[in-house]
């Protein structure tokens, strides 16, 4: 029988396969959910240090105390190393290391620092090390690594614990992390590195990268590599290269840079790592836990549901509002696919097409304000703005993002000659709000406190207490207005604090206390691999800090675009796909904006449509093939071809991906400039939104004829220019073919 809370056509079977399945197919996909799963103790001695890394934060959060910005970001580092080497095995799920295995790894690192030290004649010198011994050990590890390489085997065994190794990759972690709490105001007397700084700097760095390996994936490890190596080699490289040649640094002058200033590891990015984005992590934690997914699903439904086509509506506003909660592209398709899909295909909807429309709105949760992803506190502080008015800049663009998916829905639905869903499978809005409604206020709250101008930090902050206070009013008044209090009050026994507690516990309120704490650990849990990747993206910052790299790569950008607005955005849009192919959201925006946002700016952008740029291109680098993660997940929930559902989720957000290049000639669209451009911008690019994704469906008021179709293409990019002539000329073609087809419905009809 099909569950009361279910969706239409959606029964409870159906519904736990799905979630089973999402489970796995986040583990295959998502590497930052590939978890190791403990038993006893250890799942014990996990959920103690994240739920400990919770209460931390939000302590800090409160006031209580005030710790330095190093001693915040050196506990907040601390924690999610200790994290990362507890919660993701060190050489993927369910294997188990070998001697070979350990072999590898010591020698890779031996050699690795060896080399560095090498090249660094007067510090191995001040250690009393001759170059000899260093050729000596340094030839032992390269055979060490290719005995590895020919006799490496994992055995595949699951394990009760943590491994020997990942508790020597802990400890080192904690006493290189907590280094700089404990010594950094001594450093700061003498201004000068000394052969202890430089150690803990270099173990630092290779814990850094060692988490990042294991809980986001070896693309950002390399990446990071090349730019350590490039600050030590960049002398070595041709001279045609012209201005990437530097003169080189020493290992202590990169060390420097990445361990003990603020351009590195402990560097803008993880200092809002430790503060906005873990807070507004543990909020959506709370919320999940306490039911807000559920609240979220009915009412899309009755928001949708009773339109033509739906079924597929509500995911798109599913996968909108889920998007608060859920700062993952592919956690907000596992989290909304789980019901969305199969009610979708139950309707009639193709599979492929299910699978596609969910990845291509779910990836759109990462833009939908107010709490977009965790990118976009990073965007607030390197444009030195309140976090809400990145907010409100973000509106525009992200409603158009889902306008035009839902236009694409509807016209896919007209065609196929499907109806409203019927009214007595939708729950009524009052009911809906009457039993879950309470969970609008913590939204509420954050949404006000930003607009007043608080902080993001005291917007979270008060946005989990008052999510902490209305579950908890609500649950112990659904406590005792229920039958089981009547009940116990007959009872003799009814004064006594014992039974109540008992009773308590039992009922809601013991239910809630119980998802407060899965919130305080699933909290801290889904931070680690935004937080590691912050910090190992503070390696590449300093180099390119250090070097110049970026006003060098930047002015390489403008040259080859030969001074073009249109071509500059275009390479940094090239820029931005590959790098998320390989990369979390939050680590290619952070790279790109360093590399590819200035040369914008240079030319004349504005700075807000610049980095929002950037970061939108980032986002949807989820959905754009040939490695669209966003969409092998859709597929891997739907059972589809990964390769069919990823052109096809492009093919339904690509009206979106006109966006940005609109408000870096129309900023208006950002809420810059007066009303009348803001309104201007806005109407000319709805049109133009509009238009494009009925150009994709090829289908207007009728079916498009090819050159119908491309004209309207043309029309619609007329649109993203914000010149009076191209609008004039886009809006033209776009009304010169809706004339047409309505003068061939009523030719046709008579």
């Amino acid at each position: 029988m099909p569950n009361e809370a279910s969706p239409p056509g959606v029964t409870n079977t159906q519904e736990e396969i799905s979630q089973e399945k999402a489970a796995e197919v986040l583990e295959q996909i998502d590497k930052e959910s590939s978890f190791r799963k403990f038993d006893g103790f250890w799942a014990k001695v996990v959920a103690a240090i994240a739920i400990t890394m919770s209460i931390y934060h939000f302590v800090v959060a409160s006031g209580v105390f005030f710790p330095t910005q190093q001693d915040r970001q050196s506990v907040h580092l601390t924690f999610l190393l200790i994290l990362t080497f507890l919660l993701y095995p060190m050489f993927g799920k369910s294997k188990k290391p070998s001697l070979f295995d350990l072999t590898w790894f010591v020698a890779v690192i031996v050699s690795g620092f060896l080399t560095l030290f090498y090249f660094e004649g007067d510090f191995s010198k001040s250690l009393g090390i001759s170059q000899d011994i260093y050729r000596g050990v340094l030839a032992v590890g390269c055979v060490l690594a290719l005995n590895f390489l020919f006799h490496s085997a994992c055995k595949k065994k699951r394990s009760s614990g943590p491994s020997l190794f990942d508790l020597v990759w802990l400890t080192c972690s904690v006493v290189s992390s907590l280094y700089i709490f404990f010594y950094f105001e001594e450093f700061i007397t003498r201004q000068t590195p000394i052969p202890r700084d430089i150690w803990m700097g270099v173990v630092l760095i290779a814990c850094v990268l060692e988490a990042t390996r294991r809980s986001v994936g070896k693309e950002l490890v390399i990446l990071s590599l090349v730019f350590l190596a490039y600050g030590f080699w960049g002398q070595n490289l041709p001279e045609f290269l012209g201005e990437i040649v530097h003169r080189g640094f020493t290992l202590r002058r990169i060390i420097w840079q990445t361990y003990l200033s603020s351009e590195g590891i402990f560097g803008i990015a993880l200092d809002i790592s430790s503060t906005y984005i873990f807070l507004f992590v543990l909020f959506g934690a709370f919320l999940s836990e306490t039911g807000m997914g559920a609240f979220i699903k009915d009412f899309a439904m009755c928001l949708a549901g009773r339109t033509i086509g739906g079924e597929a509506k509500v995911s798109i506003v599913t996968c909108g509002l889920m998007g608060m909660i859920n700062g993952s592209a592919v956690g907000n398709v596992a989290a909304t696919g789980t019901f969305t899909i199969p009610m979708m295909r139950l309707a009639g909807f193709k599979p492929v097409f299910s699978a596609a429309l969910v990845a291509a709105a779910g990836t759109g949760g990462m833009i939908m304000p107010p709490v977009m992803g965790a990118a976009s506190f990073i965007m607030a502080e390197y444009l030195q703005m309140h976090y809400s008015l990145i907010m409100l800049a973000a509106a525009i663009p992200a409603i158009l993002y889902y306008l035009s998916q839902y236009v694409y829905v509807h016209v896919e639905a007209r065609k196929l000659g499907m109806t409203r869903v019927p009214s007595d499978k939708i729950t009524p809005m009052m009911t809906v709000l009457r039993r879950q409604g309470y969970m609008i206020v913590p939204v509420a709250v954050i949404v006000y406190l930003l607009v007043i101008g608080r902080t993001p930090l005291y917007a979270a902050f008060y946005g989990i207490v008052s999510s902490l206070g209305i579950t908890t009013v609500v649950s112990l008044w659904r406590d005792f207005t229920g039958e089981e209090f009547v009940k116990l009050r007959r009872s003799p026994a009814s004064f006594s604090p014992v039974p109540l507690v008992k009773f308590l516990w039992h009922g809601h309120s013991g239910t809630i206390v119980k998802a407060y704490v899965r919130a305080l650990e699933q909290g801290a849990r889904q931070s680690v691999s935004v937080g590691v990747a912050c910090a190992v993206v503070g390696t590449i910052n300093s180099i390119t800090n250090l070097s110049g790299l970026g006003f060098t790569l930047g002015n390489a950008i403008v040259s080859l675009a030969a001074g073009s607005v249109f071509f500059t955005a275009f390479f940094t849009t090239i820029l931005s796909i590959i790098l998320g192919m390989g990369l979390p959201t939050t680590a290619c925006y952070i790279i790109t904006a360093t590399i590819a946002a200035p040369p914008l700016i240079k030319l004349g952008v504005n700075p807000l449509a610049a980095h929002m740029f950037v970061y939108y291109f980032a986002c949807l680098s989820n959905l754009t093939p040939p490695v669209a993660i966003a969409s092998y997940g859709a597929a891997g929930l739907s059972g589809q071809n990964p390769s069919e559902v990823g052109w096809a989720g492009f093919r339904i957000a690509l009206a979106g991906f006109i966006i940005p290049f609109t408000f870096i000639y129309a900023p208006a669209l950002l809420f810059v400039g007066d009303l009348l451009s803001i309104v201007l911008a806005t109407t000319t690019a709805t049109i133009g939104v509009v238009a494009a994704a009925l150009a994709m469906q090829s289908y207007f008021f009728a079916p498009l004829t090819t050159p119908q179709r491309l004209l309207l293409f043309v029309g619609a990019f007329c649109l993203i220019f914000p010149e009076t002539y191209t609008d004039i000329a886009g809006l033209g073609i776009i009304s010169g073919i809706a004339i047409m087809q309505k003068w061939q419905l009523l030719h046709k009809t008579s």
